[in-house]
Protein backbone atom coordinates (compact mmCIF):
# COMPACT_ATOMS: atom_id res chain seq x y z
CA UNK A 1 0.00 0.00 0.00
CA UNK A 2 1.66 3.37 -0.96
CA UNK A 3 0.45 7.24 -1.87
CA UNK A 4 -0.24 5.83 -5.78
CA UNK A 5 -3.18 3.57 -3.93
CA UNK A 6 -4.67 7.16 -2.46
CA UNK A 7 -7.44 8.24 -4.48
CA UNK A 8 -8.22 12.01 -4.61
CA UNK A 9 -11.44 13.91 -5.00
CA UNK A 10 -12.85 17.25 -5.25
CA UNK A 11 -16.01 18.55 -5.00
CA UNK A 12 -17.65 21.74 -4.55
CA UNK A 13 -20.23 23.04 -2.36
CA UNK A 14 -21.32 26.75 -0.65
CA UNK A 15 -18.61 26.23 1.84
CA UNK A 16 -15.78 25.75 -0.96
CA UNK A 17 -13.43 23.66 -2.25
CA UNK A 18 -13.90 20.02 -0.30
CA UNK A 19 -10.89 17.38 -1.19
CA UNK A 20 -11.85 13.66 -0.41
CA UNK A 21 -9.14 11.44 0.06
CA UNK A 22 -9.57 7.62 0.45
CA UNK A 23 -7.33 4.70 0.16
CA UNK A 24 -9.27 1.02 -0.36
CA UNK A 25 -7.60 -1.62 1.61
CA UNK A 26 -9.23 -5.06 0.16
CA UNK A 27 -9.95 -7.66 3.10
CA UNK A 28 -7.43 -10.23 1.70
CA UNK A 29 -4.60 -7.43 2.76
CA UNK A 30 -5.96 -7.44 6.09
CA UNK A 31 -6.27 -11.64 5.98
CA UNK A 32 -2.43 -11.55 5.31
CA UNK A 33 -1.36 -9.33 7.85
CA UNK A 34 -3.61 -11.93 10.80
CA UNK A 35 -1.99 -14.58 9.32
CA UNK A 36 1.71 -12.42 9.31
CA UNK A 37 1.10 -11.50 12.66
CA UNK A 38 0.00 -14.96 14.09
CA UNK A 39 3.29 -16.49 12.51
CA UNK A 40 5.53 -13.60 14.12
CA UNK A 41 4.26 -14.38 17.21
CA UNK A 42 6.00 -17.38 17.59
CA UNK A 43 9.82 -17.72 17.14
CA UNK A 44 12.62 -15.37 17.63
CA UNK A 45 12.86 -11.64 16.37
CA UNK A 46 15.94 -11.31 13.93
CA UNK A 47 18.13 -7.79 13.74
CA UNK A 48 14.61 -6.85 11.23
CA UNK A 49 11.05 -7.16 12.75
CA UNK A 50 7.97 -5.66 11.32
CA UNK A 51 5.79 -4.14 13.78
CA UNK A 52 3.36 -2.95 11.77
CA UNK A 53 2.09 -1.73 8.31
CA UNK A 54 0.11 1.11 8.17
CA UNK A 55 -1.39 2.32 4.77
CA UNK A 56 0.25 5.81 3.47
CA UNK A 57 -3.68 7.26 4.22
CA UNK A 58 -3.20 6.72 8.03
CA UNK A 59 0.35 8.01 7.69
CA UNK A 60 -0.60 11.54 5.64
CA UNK A 61 -3.86 11.41 8.19
CA UNK A 62 -1.27 11.80 10.99
CA UNK A 63 1.21 13.77 9.64
CA UNK A 64 -2.04 16.34 9.26
CA UNK A 65 -2.47 16.23 12.82
CA UNK A 66 1.57 16.53 13.86
CA UNK A 67 2.56 13.22 13.85
CA UNK A 68 4.87 11.30 12.06
CA UNK A 69 5.26 7.50 12.84
CA UNK A 70 8.88 7.30 11.01
CA UNK A 71 10.31 9.38 13.94
CA UNK A 72 8.10 8.06 16.75
CA UNK A 73 8.99 5.38 18.81
CA UNK A 74 7.57 2.41 17.34
CA UNK A 75 5.77 1.58 20.84
CA UNK A 76 4.39 4.96 20.52
CA UNK A 77 2.97 4.33 17.17
CA UNK A 78 1.14 0.88 18.34
CA UNK A 79 -0.35 2.34 20.85
CA UNK A 80 -1.83 5.08 18.38
CA UNK A 81 -2.92 2.19 16.24
CA UNK A 82 -4.84 0.62 19.02
CA UNK A 83 -6.46 3.99 20.54
CA UNK A 84 -7.96 4.64 17.21
CA UNK A 85 -8.99 0.84 16.88
CA UNK A 86 -6.63 0.13 13.92
CA UNK A 87 -5.09 -2.95 15.70
CA UNK A 88 -5.69 -4.76 12.46
CA UNK A 89 -2.52 -3.30 10.75
CA UNK A 90 -0.31 -4.19 13.92
CA UNK A 91 1.50 -7.18 12.84
CA UNK A 92 3.42 -8.54 16.16
CA UNK A 93 2.47 -9.43 19.72
CA UNK A 94 5.86 -9.28 20.87
CA UNK A 95 6.98 -6.51 23.22
CA UNK A 96 9.04 -3.93 21.68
Amino acid sequence: MNNEDIKVDFQENTEGLLIQKTQDIPQEHLDYLKAYRADNSSGRMGEYHRAASIPAIIHEKWLSEGYDCTVEPIRKTLAKLRAEGLDYFITTDKAL
